[in-house]
């Protein structure tokens, strides 16, 4: 198991009760997804190591409590980045995606054409961006549901309409090499 086969899904806040159990800070758009796992994974000094969950309430819209199964610590997990695997998340609809999963996808404007591939999307508080490399320069547009036209999961493209002159902005006509 490495972090490739996982997602973040929060942080531990700190021990609940005098129990084995810890609140958790979930990082995620809808907890209710999560009520049922059996097992989480915790990053502790740099290593993965998986805790079974014997409990699992949800008391606000991002905080949990997990209990995790006799036997095991929860002490351990204190300060912990928390992840889950892949498989746990939820399916989307065709124009949805998951940031980690368009990595490297292609995005093709649609007055410029191909303006290069994703090479990470920058997460800030009120605003999710694509930064793209194009011929060794970075161009950035933000996430907003009306720039993005199409996303082709299987060819790995999406179609945007950046507003006017934003690309522009990044790339220098006298030095750019179509």
């Amino acid at each position: 198991m490495t972090k490739e086969d996982l997602f973040y899904f929060g942080y531990v806040a700190g021990k609940h009760g005098l129990g084995n159990a810890v609140k958790v800070k979930a990082d995620v758009d809808d907890v209710t997804h999560y009520k049922n796992i059996q097992a989480i994974v915790a990053e502790v000094n740099k290593a993965l190591i998986p805790f079974p969950v014997s409990d699992v309430r949800i008391i606000s819209k991002s905080d949990l409590i997990i209990t995790v199964a006799d036997g095991f610590d929860a002490s351990a997990m204190l300060s912990s980045s928390l992840y889950l695997p892949l498989t746990l998340l939820p399916k989307l609809n065709d124009k949805q995606f998951y940031y980690h999963e368009v990595i490297g996808y292609t995005v093709i404007d649609e007055y410029k054409g191909d303006i290069g591939k994703i090479a990470t999307v920058l997460e800030f508080p009120h605003q999710q961006i694509f930064s793209i490399m194009h011929n060794r320069k970075e161009i950035l547009i933000p996430i907003i549901d009306e720039f993005i036209m199409e996303v082709d999961k299987k060819n790995k493209t999406i179609r945007v309409k950046a507003p006017d002159g934003l690309i522009d902005l990044y790339l220098n006509p006298d030095n750019e090499e179509e």
